[in-house]
């Protein structure tokens, strides 16, 4: 017979993206075998969490502050921003160190299929922000799929009608790749792209 607090966890565990009933099975079984302490650990991390990281007013972006700290270092150039989906799309432009402006974080990209407007993505927001006349440039990274694309279009024109130049992030093929590897896609957007 089944144990309801036991098919609770493995039921919670399964909201994770990518994880499926056996996956959080075996996560469950993992840390009530052999982690228990891990598992105190994870609860408790989860629960800060949740009660005490909000969204930064400025940019969108995780943050424990009403204002994170991307958007207080005086070092960051105050006119580029840069639009990503997500806080894990900044945290990687953030890893490579080669970009020192100002964010702002979708949370999303534009979906009518699933029901997903320019309400819910903070357009209205990001509006607001460039209309300060602070912003020279916006950089759109928004992933390469389709809904990304579509994302990047209507922002594009929304801010070109306000006056504000908008670039694109370049794409093309991978360093270190061949290209007989390399999708036919990926290489027709490199030839258009090339400089």
């Amino acid at each position: 017979m089944a144990d309801p607090v036991l098919d609770g966890l493995i039921d919670a565990l399964r909201c994770l993206p990518g994880v499926g009933q056996k996956s959080a099975q075996r996560m469950a079984f993992h840390l009530l075998q052999h982690d228990r302490s891990g598992a105190i650990r994870l609860a408790h991390s989860l629960q800060q969490a949740v009660e005490q990281i909000g969204h930064c007013e400025r940019c969108h972006t995780f943050s424990r502050q009403a204002i994170c700290d991307v958007c207080l270092d005086p070092d960051r150039d105050p006119h580029l921003l840069c639009v990503v989906e997500t806080p894990a799309d900044q945290a990687a432009l953030e890893r490579t160190g080669s970009y020192r402006g100002r964010y702002f974080v979708l949370m999303g990209h534009l979906s009518p299929l699933d029901g997903v407007g320019a309400k819910d993505i903070g357009m209205s927001a990001l509006l607001n922000r460039v209309a300060d006349g602070q912003i020279e440039e916006v950089i759109l990274a928004t992933n390469f799929t389709a809904e990304g694309e579509a994302t990047a279009h209507i922002l594009s024109e929304q801010l070109k009608a306000r006056g504000i130049k908008v670039t694109r992030l370049a794409r093309g093929v991978p360093v270190g790749s061949e290209l007989e590897y390399v999708d036919l896609g990926t290489i027709a957007h490199a030839f258009m792209d090339r400089r």
